[in-house]
């Protein structure tokens, strides 16, 4: 079993707007681990190490919380991200046991490329699902390779890894292929444009043929 990382954190107990403001400053991330038998538990973390985490493991990263000495399994369950420098501004943890399963969305990758000439739509890019806490897909693959126009694959069509079932709705779309609709206006103006040009080169012919009969009288 791949072996899970490991950040070590310290235990918050003041709270408040200010004291977040605080920690940020010193490059930590307040943050809480929830869990349905026991407590929240209030602590702070080395911002990089946890966007370190989140950045290679995703959002559902399951990590090891140290905190004085006492270690917490948990998953990351949610960020708040500052809207303009990207950083962590808070994280929750969900506190988790080893076989147990929890619901998580897992982000749709598409691969492949439909038919020629077809565009494709994606309608849903994460779906959601049941896993073994520990086993956690990090991405469900969904191939459109040849798919012609008016194909459709939804929630119902994606393979799931073992230990994983689907909680979405199954008529839940994932992706639509279709023809690339054209705009009417352009088309005609593109038309007009060509009979123009082509009377234009008509009326030049014309006139050349004109200026070589006046050249020969």
């Amino acid at each position: 079993m791949a072996q899970r990382p490991v950040i070590k954190a310290e235990a918050r107990t003041e709270f408040g707007k200010g004291v977040a403001r605080r920690l940020r400053r010193e490059w930590k991330v307040p943050g809480v681990i929830y869990g349905s038998h026991q407590e929240p538990v209030h602590f702070a973390v080395p911002l990089l190490d946890i966007q370190s985490l989140v950045r290679n493991n995703g959002v559902n990263a399951v990590l090891e919380l140290e905190i004085d000495g006492e270690q917490y399994l948990t998953m990351v369950k949610h960020v708040d991200q500052n809207v303009l420098t990207f950083d962590i501004d808070h994280v929750d943890l969900l506190a988790i046991k080893r076989g147990e399963k929890v619901e998580v969305e897992v982000p749709v990758t598409l691969t492949g490329e439909p038919a020629p000439g077809t565009m494709h739509i994606q309608d849903a890019d994460v779906l959601l699902v049941e896993a073994d806490v520990l086993n956690i897909p990090e991405e469900l693959e969904v191939s459109i390779e040849g798919l012609e126009d008016g194909a459709v694959i939804t929630a119902a069509d994606v393979t799931m890894p073992e230990d994983t079932t689907l909680v979405a709705e199954e008529d839940t779309v994932i992706v639509s292929i279709s023809l690339p609709e054209v705009d009417e206006e352009l088309e005609e103006a593109a038309e007009a444009a060509e009979e123009g040009g082509a009377d234009a080169g008509a009326e030049s012919a014309d006139e050349d043929e004109k200026s070589s009969d006046s050249e020969e009288e």
